[in-house]
């Protein structure tokens, strides 16, 4: 039995379906220009979204989808936040939002490793995974193959 990890606000969002967002810092504008679109659509649509909302672009889509309702799960690379950001206390307040760190509580600042494990955990967490942005030669790419080994639906709105 897998242990459930640390995590804080509505654990009811670990059974719902979830529609995974990666994409790296090196995105081309037309590509923003197309995950802007596509985090409105999850918006307007009510979509469970799965991310770790950390490079830019991931954060311009955590704002987008924030202005929504739909549930919310932000996973860290890192401990919970002990004083979580005012945006995350008001969607936890709301009931929609669950933060999660699959890795150890003792990790207080992402590296490459935990950042690998925070997304690996939300690929094996969602139902499906976009990418903002793939290129072959950049570290998501090797998460890009493990999901289609895994089965995932996949959408990729950007490539390099």
């Amino acid at each position: 039995m897998q242990a459930i990890p640390a995590s804080i606000g509505n654990r009811e969002i670990f059974g719902l379906s979830k529609t995974a967002f990666l994409c790296s810092r090196h995105i081309t504008s037309s590509a923003v220009l197309r995950c802007m679109d596509w985090a409105s659509k999850q918006r307007d649509a009510s979509v469970c979204v799965v991310s770790g909302f950390h490079s830019p672009l991931e954060k311009e889509v955590f704002y987008f989808l924030s202005k929504g309702s739909q549930a919310i799960m932000l996973i860290l690379g890192r401990s919970l936040y002990k004083n979580p950001p005012e945006i995350l206390l008001q969607m936890l307040g709301e009931n929609r939002l669950l933060i999660v760190s699959p890795v150890s509580q003792s990790i207080t600042r992402q590296s490459e490793q935990s950042i690998l494990v925070r997304n690996k955990y939300i690929i094996r967490s969602a139902d499906e995974v976009v990418f903002g942005a793939l290129d072959k030669a950049g570290s998501l790419y090797p998460l890009y193959e493990d999901a289609v080994e895994e089965g995932k639906i996949i959408k990729i709105l950007g490539q390099q």
